[in-house]
This record gives structure tokens, sequence and C-alpha cells, in this order.
């Protein structure tokens, strides 16, 4: 299973809305084999199919038991259909290098989704699960986190991003990874 590079911000693909998935054939099956293998080397704890450059509904999620989530998720075509509540909580995300920040998200949230062996499911979701899946829905309608932040730490993201893409990025920046 091979590693798939993960798109960075501002790379205009992650703002595009994806297309359902159709077909729950072998190519959706390796590609989610190949998420999974890719968010697990990031490290991460999510991924969506846009971030990897495929513009189609699905995403990988691991919240490992500890975090009262179910472990491995794969999921096709999911949605929200219930929220509630409100929760803030620090964010950073494999597409956008060297940035987190506080956002507000609902506390809990009921998705619906189909398995990759066509099965359709709902999951109840609350605290970081809830927060990890709202993420990478987001992704699959063409937003990042930093579209839920203030228009200043965007702009002063953007600026700084510049700035590193110009003069090289520091070292602590490259080291480091986000979990979203």
């Amino acid at each position: 299973m091979p590693l798939r590079p993960i798109l960075k911000y501002p790379d205009p693909t992650l703002k595009r809305v994806s297309a359902p998935v159709r077909n729950m054939d072998g190519e959706l099956h390796q590609l989610l084999e190949d998420m999974v293998e890719t968010m697990y080397h990031a490290p991460g704890i999510g991924l969506a199919a846009p971030q990897v450059g495929v513009p189609q509904r699905a995403i990988v999620v691991d919240v490992g038991k500890d975090q009262n989530g179910p472990g491995l998720l794969k999921l096709v075509n999911p949605q929200i259909v219930e929220r509630d509540g409100s929760i803030v909580f620090e964010e950073g995300c494999l597409s956008v290098i060297g940035y987190t920040a506080e956002v507000r998200r609902a506390s809990k949230v009921l998705i619906r989704a189909w398995t990759p062996d066509e099965k359709e499911i709902e999951l109840e979701a609350e605290g970081l699960f809830a927060v990890v899946l709202q993420h990478e829905i987001d992704h699959l309608d063409g937003k990042l986190f930093l579209d839920r932040i203030s228009s200043l730490k965007r702009d002063l993201y953007r600026r700084r991003l510049k700035k590193w893409m110009r003069e090289g990025f520091p070292e602590e920046v490259t080291a480091t990874s986000s979990t979203l």
C-alpha cells in the first residue's frame, strides 16, 4: 500500500467540493487503504480523500478507544445529520503546515455514512471524536479549519506561510506535524 502525498495549503484542490462516491469497487478500497497508511505515517488521526488529491467523499479516522473513539473507521459519503452543543478545540491539519488554532464546533454529532462493504451506518460522536469527524467532513466540502477562524488570524498565517515559502521553513515547523 503506497503512501500518497498530502496536499498542503494553499493548494486549490483543497478548496473544491468533493463528488459523492458512486462505486464501492477495488479502486475505492485501494484508496482507503492508502489513506490509512498515509494517515498513520504522517502521523495523524484523520484524513480526507481531497487531501491526497482525490475529489471524492471518503474519509478515514482513528480516534483511539482511550479518547472515546471506536478506533479505525473508513467512511464513504459521510454526512452530518444532527449537531448539538458547542466545544472549542485546538485543531491542526496535515494539510496546514506549522499552525494550530482554537475552533468552535458542535460537541455532539450524528453521522450517517457507508462502510466500504456497502453497509449504511449511523455514528454518534462527542468530544474529540466529534471534532475529528466534522474536521474531515469539512475537507469534503472544500473547507479547512482556517476557514473557521477569524480573518485576522487567517491573514497572519498566510503572511507567515509566504515568508516561510520565500525564506525556507524553520526546523521546528518541519519537525512537527499536526494531527487532524
